[in-house]
């Protein structure tokens, strides 16, 4: 999509934003809206889902050789209670000719979408249960946490959305979350790798020592990635902390990253959601800064994706101003004058920009990386 087709080159209300043209329809709700409303709807359908016990792992007696640690070898007690009420439990494991207990395998309770989606070490990477990279981005974990977030997305990610176009917007979003749990893929990782080699006496800040199934759920890691992208493109917006505080949106922005890196290395009991904010904000901070990148997300859907390398290498894409600036100093030259723009958008808003400049820009965002 480019800079023109946007709606804040337009002189309109953007639509899906209730801008004065009456109740939008879902044809017309914005990729923002819909993240919000999937984010929702996912919440309340879980909520009448039956509740699951989902293994969690087992913590096997330091007395049981590596080679033997196979529940088959052994009897397991069997669950109490019931997993609408009871979160957490935990089954001995007995060996079959003494009884004497060996291990304990923990399970926990939840509901049937969060079992499917949930991210963990183990599942999401180990288990190579892939799908869990984007699903865990529309889960939460109670009704704070769900509103927290979308009101997050509410107040800024429409504005990163006319900005990117709704297709690069999506890719934004889902990138932002990828990269949320890529970062407390590697931390938690790293902690499990340091436990295992010195038997837990090795505690290095930074790492996560959490189990590997711990689950990782939310769209925090989104969110933070908007908010970065909020404050590159309007700095000194001026926002409310808790509703009556006033102050910039950088201030906000870059304060919540401080605060979710402290967390991390001082490993506080949110550590493994910090870290996963992080992620977010580093992806946030990039992409916004690059967004022809973001055309690469799509590149899985080849020939019928029009934004894709596949399709522009096709012919079929439309010609314009950058495809014929195609030699070595053509194409540092407009590199350098996008970068200019760019940060005329980021030190003054996108209303600062001559018809020349968002020209510039469109042919750009048009010709992608």
């Amino acid at each position: 999509m480019g800079i023109y087709e946007r709606d804040y080159v337009r002189n309109r209300p953007p639509q899906g934003y209730g801008g004065g043209g009456g109740i939008p329809s879902a044809r017309t709700w914005s990729i923002n809206t819909w993240i919000i409303v999937l984010c929702i709807g996912v919440f309340v359908l879980d909520g009448f889902t039956s509740r699951q016990w989902v293994s969690m792992g087992v913590q096997w007696d330091v007395e049981v050789p590596r080679g033997e640690r196979e529940l088959g070898r052994y009897k397991i007690d069997d669950i109490q209670g019931q997993p609408s009420k009871v979160l957490i439990t935990q089954q001995a494991i007995r060996d079959t000719q003494t009884g004497q207990i060996v291990g304990m395998k923990v399970s926990q309770s939840m509901p049937l979408l969060t079992s499917w989606l949930h991210f963990s070490t183990e599942r999401g990477f180990l288990g190579f249960q892939f799908w869990r990279f984007i699903g865990f981005q529309f889960l939460h974990a109670n009704l704070t946490h769900l509103l927290f977030n979308m009101m997050g997305l509410y107040f800024f990610g429409s504005m990163v959305e006319r900005y990117l176009g709704s297709k690069r917007y999506l890719a934004f979003y889902l990138l932002s979350g990828i990269f949320g749990a890529l970062v407390y893929l590697i931390l938690n990782l790293g902690g499990h790798v340091a436990a295992q080699s010195s038997n837990g006496s090795i505690n290095i800040p930074g790492l996560l020592f959490n189990d590997t199934f711990t689950p990782l759920v939310g769209a925090s890691a989104g969110v933070f990635g908007v908010l970065m992208a909020g404050a590159f493109l309007a700095p000194n917006a001026t926002v409310l902390l808790f509703f009556f505080i006033p102050m910039p949106l950088k201030f906000l922005a870059y304060g919540l990253v401080v605060v979710a890196f402290i967390a991390v290395l001082t490993g506080s009991t949110n550590a493994g959601g910090e870290a996963g904010h992080l992620g977010g904000a580093l992806a946030g901070w990039y992409f916004i800064r690059h967004p022809r990148h973001l055309h690469n997300f799509f590149d899985v859907l080849g020939r019928i994706d029009p934004t894709s390398h596949h399709y522009r290498g096709s012919g079929k894409a439309r010609g314009g101003a950058m495809s014929r600036l195609r030699g070595p100093k053509a194409s540092q030259t407009s590199r350098s004058e996008i970068d200019r723009i760019l940060d005329k958008v980021h030190a003054q808003g996108l209303a600062a920009l001559s018809e020349k400049e968002k020209r510039i820009l469109r042919e750009a965002s048009e010709d992608g990386p």
